[in-house]
């Protein structure tokens, strides 16, 4: 059974949230991957740009995963989205299923149930998971009502993290590559064109012992992201892990204040590799969390759907020798739109292989992607 979390209602009306607190992180000594932290308060600052940029150089020549602090939100607005997400799983199922993501014609919007996907021969998926889109007219779809109730501080808390850490990170990705600043940011706009960004509660149930075992302790199988960027909101309940260039994983560690930060697939096929995609996965906490469900806020950057994932025309890259790999040719032609419905599709759509038995899958178009133990 999940270990309960202290919470206190404030004023009596039906949408009225708890006050969320944080559980307490692991006490075991686990190994712990070496990350960058790029401090974001140093954007602004005379050369800070380009202290940072060169600080994220680094981090992409060796693991592909950062922290970044200091980006604008108090701990306090951070755990209200908590508490909303927490809201929303513990609505009834009946209730939730009406907002159900059409996930098996690509759509990735709204509500993907629990127990949805085999893993591994007769043990379902752990994930109960609800993705709020753009807040802008072509993509306005009908929500619970606990997430109308607080749309106005939702939409505020999905703009910050888009005006003002991603378009940061953006940029520095084009300095990084010696492209003007705007050339990722005006590939990634909010209001002005559609794209799959968006914001997401995400709930990973406990699971038993002997279940765990069954699993080898692996509840999600080494993977990529879809899109550009992937930012989860510090998660104290230790189950993330990231493939090293050995092949071996380590844990990443939830700094206090943190977000981590993961490149995806279409920075991959953008770059021709150079910015790789980071393969990690989920795994069962360590003993002493192993009770407690594993809530999550996430935030998923997509380039717009109608960009062509054709690899740009860098400096950096021509110095560095970086050519189109067999499958960043592939790629060619395919938008990015296209590209991540394709994915969605492809993870629902399996055939009669779990999870655990798939390796490599093809995706779109001869174009594949792997899965890792």
């Amino acid at each position: 059974m999940a270990a309960a979390v202290q919470q206190t209602f404030v004023g009596s009306g039906p949408h009225e949230l708890p006050t969320y607190k944080q559980v307490e992180e692991t006490k075991h000594d686990l190994e712990w991957a070496d990350l960058v932290t790029l401090d974001l308060s140093k954007f602004e600052e005379p050369g800070g740009k380009e202290s940072l940029a060169k600080q994220l150089f680094e981090a992409l020549r060796t693991i592909g995963f950062f922290y970044i602090v200091n980006f604008g939100l108090s701990q306090d607005e951070v755990d209200r989205q908590f508490a909303i997400g927490k809201s929303v799983f513990e609505l009834p199922t009946e209730e939730k299923i009406k907002y159900r993501a059409d996930l098996e014609n690509g759509g990735y919007n709204g509500y993907k149930p629990l127990g949805l996907r085999e893993v591994s021969p007769g043990i379902f998926d752990n994930t109960e998971i609800y993705n709020i889109p753009k807040f802008i007219p072509a993509l306005e779809r009908t929500h619970p009502e606990i997430i109308n109730a607080h749309r106005p501080e939702i939409e505020r808390f999905a703009r910050h993290i888009h005006d003002g850490i991603v378009q940061k990170l953006l940029v520095l990705f084009a300095i990084v590559l010696e492209l003007p600043e705007d050339y990722f940011s005006a590939r990634h706009r909010y209001d002005d064109a559609v794209s799959d960004c968006h914001l997401r509660y995400m709930k990973y149930h406990a699971r038993d012992a002997a279940t765990n075992a069954k699993l080898d302790n692996v509840w999600v199988k080494g993977h990529t992201d879809f899109g550009s960027l992937t930012l989860l909101f510090r998660q104290p309940v230790a189950a993330l892990q990231v493939r090293g260039a050995d092949g071996g994983w380590k844990w990443v560690k939830p700094h206090a204040g943190s977000i981590t930060v993961n490149v995806a697939d279409a920075l991959q096929f953008l770059t021709n590799g150079f910015l790789k995609s980071s393969i990690h996965r989920v795994v069962a906490p360590p003993a002493d969390q192993a009770g407690i469900d594993r809530l999550g806020v996430l935030y998923f950057v997509r380039p717009e759907d109608s960009l062509e994932l054709r690899p740009v025309d860098s400096p950096v890259l021509a110095r560095l020798g970086y050519k189109p790999d067999e499958e960043t040719q592939l790629a060619e032609g395919i938008t990015a739109g296209e590209w991540v419905k394709a994915r969605v599709k492809a993870g629902v759509n399996r055939g009669k292989e779990s999870r655990s038995l798939v390796s490599e899958q093809e995706i779109l178009k001869g174009v594949k992607t792997k899965y890792f133990d």
